[in-house]
């Protein structure tokens, strides 16, 4: 091999295993998660850690690319769901959690999933109503609001 031959560095590609650091941020600017200047994240392409969206976007982006793109409204995260706001009775939360929460709005509140295995998020809309049930949004915060995504690369696998 020759002093001048060079050698590309690995770029990003489905199931790649990843370290880097990465910000996301709202449409106001403000950081939903942001790693820099903390320890970098790592992930593997395909499993859920990112949306498709995000994925899509950091394909062929090689080790070392530092890069900031903008993901439309819905794009990221799809686009709200009505059907995604669901009133929960007192009761039924009394039974999955502290019977002795208060809950108020904006407070995001876990629940597991049918299986049992896992947990998925719901934030509180409002309180009150009949039987003082709670109204959810299990919308993910940012579904049909624009996203500003800055990657550092750091290693590809």
């Amino acid at each position: 091999m020759s002093a001048d031959t060079h050698i590309a560095p690995p770029a990003i590609e489905p199931g790649s295993f990843l370290t880097l650091h990465y910000r996301m941020a709202g449409p106001d600017g403000v950081d939903i998660i942001n790693t820099f200047g903390g320890k970098p994240a790592t992930l593997s392409l395909g499993t859920g850690q990112l949306s498709p969206a995000i994925e899509q976007r950091l394909m062929g982006l090689p080790e070392g690319t530092r890069i900031t793109f903008e993901l439309p409204a819905g794009v990221a995260f799809g686009e709200r769901n009505p059907d995604l706001l669901q009133t929960v009775a007192r009761k039924l939360l009394n039974e999955l959690g502290d019977p002795d929460e208060q809950y108020k709005a904006g407070d995001v509140v876990q629940f597991p999933t049918p299986d049992g295995m896992g947990q998925y998020a719901g934030s509180v809309l409002q309180v009150g109503g009949v039987g003082d049930a709670v109204q959810f949004d299990f919308n993910h915060p940012l579904a049909g609001r624009p996203v500003v995504f800055e990657v550092q690369v750091i290693g590809v696998l």
